[in-house]
């Protein structure tokens, strides 16, 4: 660096965002010697980010509430601002007022920003650069003018949000109002436009640096073709179908994008690879940091957010492209709050356990710990893990089993499906296109045969014995098993998902215990968040967690929920007959039916948004709505019954009950 840079003093940096991403920042803003600064909000004021920062104030307005996030830089002496990704990373008016505020903005120039942040001006800006574009409709009802399949994708923003597949004429008008409404309430902007819509594509991105001294270097390509609802869950750095050749091309077309902005800061140039044909089209730019940049980091060994700090502070570049290496394989998996047995429906409650296993070594960048509440108000994820290994096949060997080895517990997530995906054999051999998840359907959670259920249930069974000696507060000395009369085996009865096991067993004289349909049982140590246990000459060590009635076991396979069933079932509210359930906690948008309305199976009756997504709650079988629980911006929790419908065969044709 020479005497003649213009650098930016700053000593304190304010990340404007939550979570895994803040986590992240601080942790590479702090070995830099900088202080950190979050804001959070009243959800999020028991988070792990608040308590890893060096000060935090409260927002009384929300994240987007950019005002009061430049007052609180100012009230805590922050010279800097980190808007890590999502909320207001993109927002170029936030940007402008950043440096018009007398702070350094962590990121592009708002001109950049707002060039890039209007998919519609990125792609004119692409094709001035020269690079290739996908046939595309500024005017959402112009379908015959893109050709089908095509899809509707909302102007600003992105991460899924505004975004529809439409196979035919007659599915365009209702899928461009269902993306401008989530558009509208993901950012603010309802624009969204049309573009051709390829089957089997790969998703396949370039993660450009600059300074603004007019140095730019690309940092090679990340896959990120796996996806539900359009949004990446495993990403992948290099791919494995791009070779030397479309490296380089994909590179250039980056770099011609990004120095016709003038780019600074890290930035990605997103394209959509033909699977068949290996031609790339450009799709936008992101002016920020990725949720998938560690991948990067992993292979290159570059941290983006030292570059992004330094670039902000007015320093050059110290590399060149010739200086940019690649070293093995990078795998990152988004860990999600979310059901993949349910269309991956968003999941929300306590977490009640987190604790990864020392080995094998992946990098965990964590939002959450135990204890952490998941609401309704903010993405589910929970974690980035990423593994790194000398080989494509090693690395997704090793954080396949840190995924299994990850003792999680207290709510519904992805963890298992994710460690599916990792050890399928398509995605072994690369088969990685946007259609992943429908071509080869992988297991949606873990599934145990009956014996395997039955061992789980008993270490379960024992350690509850375990427990209950200990907490025992008479007769503490008395040997377990020790009797002076004939008794029954102890039983009980634990519920997993749909089904229910008995364990039965009997406390003998020497301490082992005889366990019905398994054989002989030893426990070899007991402690209140394990047990050893050796069961018919198969001994396992399992952490276990109790949540209330629920047990957390770890196993070889993963983690198992087993929840106690009572001996005596409390009186209490029935199932409503017909009823029709909210699948998670959100608010009502639309309901699509009346009392007396005769439905369809598969008809929308009732449109829910969680998340900032759109969810629709649709008829299972043809019938007769016979009541209506909700309204149109109601708020709604849980398994709240929305409405009731009368099943088809059970009316006439006057909708009467049969005779």
């Amino acid at each position: 660096m020479t005497a003649s840079l213009d650098v930016r003093a700053f000593d304190t940096v304010l990340v404007a965002n939550r979570g895994e991403i803040a986590r992240r920042v601080f942790r590479t803003a702090r070995a830099m010697g900088y202080r950190c600064v979050a804001v959070y909000v009243d959800a999020d004021a028991g988070a792990p980010f608040v308590a890893d920062a060096d000060e935090a104030v409260r927002l009384d307005t929300g994240y987007l509430d950019g005002a009061a996030v430049i007052a609180a830089a100012r009230a805590t002496g922050a010279g800097a601002i980190h808007p890590g990704y999502g909320f207001l990373s993109e927002n170029a008016g936030f940007a402008a007022d950043v440096l018009s505020a007398g702070l350094v903005w962590v990121g592009p120039t708002p001109e950049v920003i707002a060039a890039m942040g209007d998919k519609l001006a990125a792609k004119k800006a692409a094709v001035a650069a020269g690079v290739p574009t996908l046939p595309s409709s500024d005017d959402p009802r112009d379908g015959a003018a893109v050709g089908y399949p095509l899809l509707v994708k909302a102007a600003a923003g992105g991460g899924g949000k505004g975004m529809r597949v439409v196979e035919s004429a007659a599915d365009l008008a209702e899928a461009v109002a269902g993306a401008q409404r989530e558009a509208l309430s993901g950012f603010g902007d309802a624009r969204v436009f049309l573009e051709r819509y390829v089957r089997r594509a790969r998703h396949v991105e370039i993660q450009i640096l600059g300074d603004e001294h007019g140095n730019l270097l690309h940092l090679g390509e990340r896959e990120c073709s796996i996806q539900r609802r359009h949004q990446k869950i495993v990403e992948e750095s290099p791919s494995p179908v791009v070779d030397d050749a479309l490296r380089t091309a994909m590179g250039e077309a980056a770099l011609a994008l990004a120095g016709a902005l003038g780019y600074r800061s890290a930035g990605t140039v997103e394209f959509l690879v033909d699977d068949d044909t290996r031609e790339f089209f450009f799709l936008e730019v992101n002016t920020r940091l990725q949720v998938e940049h560690p991948v990067t980091e992993e292979v290159t060994g570059i941290d983006l957010v030292r570059e992004q700090l330094r670039v902000a502070a007015g320093e050059p570049l110290d590399r060149t492209q010739a200086d940019v290496s690649f070293t093995g394989h990078a795998i990152e998996v988004r860990l999600y709050a979310e059901d993949p047995a349910a269309g991956f429906l968003p999941a929300t409650g306590t977490v009640a356990a987190f604790t990864p296993a020392a080995e094998p070594a992946v990098r965990w960048d964590s939002g959450v710990e135990a204890g952490s509440v998941v609401g309704v108000s903010f993405d589910p994820m929970l974690a980035k893990v990423i593994a790194h290994a000398p080989t494509r096949r090693e690395a997704a060997g090793r954080l396949a089993l840190a995924l299994t080895r990850l003792h999680l517990g207290g709510l519904t997530t992805n963890r298992d499906f994710l460690a599916a995906v990792l050890r399928h054999p398509a995605f072994l051999d690369g088969d990685t296109t946007t259609d992943f998840i429908e071509r080869h359907a992988p297991a949606a959670q873990l599934a145990l045969d009956d014996d395997a259920l039955h061992r789980v249930a008993a270490a379960a069974a024992l350690w509850l014995q375990g427990r209950n000696r200990a907490e025992a507060g008479v007769l503490r000395a008395v040997p377990t098993g020790w009797r002076n009369a004939r008794l029954p085996d102890t039983s009980v009865r634990f519920r997993h998902r749909d089904d229910e096991v008995e364990v039965r067993y009997r406390a003998l004289r020497d301490g082992t215990f005889a366990v019905r349909d398994l054989g002989a049982a030893r426990v070899h140590a007991w402690s209140p968040g394990s047990i050893d246990v050796e069961l018919a000459g198969h001994r396992a060590r399992c952490t276990v967690t109790a949540d209330g009635e629920r047990l957390h076991v770890q196993t070889p396979r993963g983690t198992v929920e087993l929840a106690v069933v009572p001996r005596f079932v409390p009186p209490g509210a029935a199932g409503v007959e017909g009823g029709f359930v909210a699948p998670m906690p959100g608010v009502v948008l639309d309901v699509r039916c009346a009392v007396g309305d005769r439905v369809t199976a598969g008809q929308t009756l009732v449109l829910l948004e969680a998340m900032k997504m759109e969810h629709h709650v649709r008829a299972p079988y043809a019938g007769v709505v016979g009541e209506v629980r909700v309204a149109a911006g109601q708020q709604v929790e849980n398994g709240a019954v929305l409405l009731v419908v009368e099943p088809e065969a059970a009316t006439t044709d006057e909708g009467a009950p049969d005779a």
